[in-house]
């Protein structure tokens, strides 16, 4: 008796979709819908396919390598990490416009910021502001949570410790003088990331929050003198900081430095000689790393991706070929209740 009051119980109401009698539609697939199918996918991939390849084909990209390893090169000379304070040229010509907005990236290659124990080397914690953990840093960050005199570092882990640290001037020689080109480095990281995931403590100065912390040990000034000629550019949201902090998936990558958008230079680089002074600190050649620098103007794809027109392109034909296929297996093989 009670089993049947609760079958009686559990039962889903009697109504057409907790008893499945709603109506349905199946499509019955046919060699006329079908194939036709196939060719319009196909002719719309690979019409997609084209405009992907010529916008990326008319996309604009420099990319000159400054590690240092020819001796032929001027930042040679900076190439033995035990040289302080280095600076190096990089010199070239651009014979025609270099049209804008200009993308400005420094580049990095065999780095792996993927590698699991690398990037969960944070406080994320500390990162989000709470004074706590500026005390006491996670055990993750270890072996950059604490110094040697037991002081806690903030922003402690091994990724904030390697954050990338060259610097660069780029100069439009003119007439024989060097010419300033302005470098605009505001909103450059992700607006989540200087708004939502990265915090600063709520304490003015942002100076007094660090009291009894030092800085890691790889960095030339503390977090909250990242950069002196902008106060709300300084801690967790430094716009630099933040661009390192979001890891790159491969081991050869490039992070946005800054734009060239500003003054005479807003329609883009001007044909001529330019010099690209670097403050070369980074080293890379301990574990077989490359360094460059990206010059690079953008579409309404985004920047030069070749691969992505040439994937619409195969699906496309891959597309048509089957129709072709199925059309030929239909014509011979076509079974007697089609006719």
């Amino acid at each position: 008796m009670m089993k049947e009051e609760l079958e009686t119980t559990n039962r889903p109401d009697n109504t057409a979709f907790t008893q499945q009698r709603l109506p349905a539609w199946q499509p019955m697939l046919s060699a006329g819908i079908v194939i036709p199918g196939f060719v319009l996918i196909g002719l719309a991939f690979i019409g997609i396919g084209v405009a992907l390849f010529i916008t990326s084909q008319n996309i604009t990209v420099l990319e000159k390598d400054y590690t240092g390893v020819e001796t032929t090169s001027d930042c040679y000379k900076c190439s033995n990490p035990s040289d302080k304070n280095c600076t190096c040229k990089l010199e070239f010509s651009l014979s025609n416009l270099f049209e804008g907005p200009v993308f400005f990236y420094y580049g990095l290659s065999n780095y792996f910021q993927s590698q699991r124990s690398y990037g969960a080397s944070k406080d994320e914690y500390q990162l989000s502001g709470d004074l706590d953990y500026f005390k006491t840093p996670i055990s993750a960050c270890s072996p950059y949570q604490y110094d040697a005199n037991q002081n806690p570092i903030v922003p402690c882990g091994s990724l904030a410790n390697s954050m990338f640290n060259d610097t660069f001037k780029l100069y439009q020689i003119v007439n024989g003088t060097k010419k300033l080109v302005p470098f605009d480095g505001k909103g450059i990281a992700w607006w989540t990331d200087y708004n939502i995931k990265y915090r600063n403590p709520s304490v003015t100065p942002l100076k007094n929050a660090f009291n009894g912390t030092v800085k890691p040990s790889f960095w030339s000034k503390p977090a909250y003198e990242l950069d002196t000629s902008d106060p709300s550019n300084n801690g967790f949201v430094n716009q630099d900081f933040l661009v390192w902090m979001r890891r790159a998936a491969l081991p050869d990558f490039r992070k946005l430095y800054r734009r060239i958008t500003e003054g005479d230079y807003a329609r883009g680089l001007p044909a001529g000689n330019y010099s690209l002074e670097i403050a070369y600190n980074y080293p890379v050649l301990s574990f077989g790393g490359r360094k460059k620098v990206v010059f690079s103007n953008v579409s309404w794809m985004g920047g030069k991706n070749q691969f992505l027109g040439i994937a619409y392109l195969v699906v496309g034909s891959l597309c048509v070929v089957m129709s072709m296929v199925m059309l030929i297996v239909y014509a011979k093989f076509k079974f007697p209740e089609d006719d």
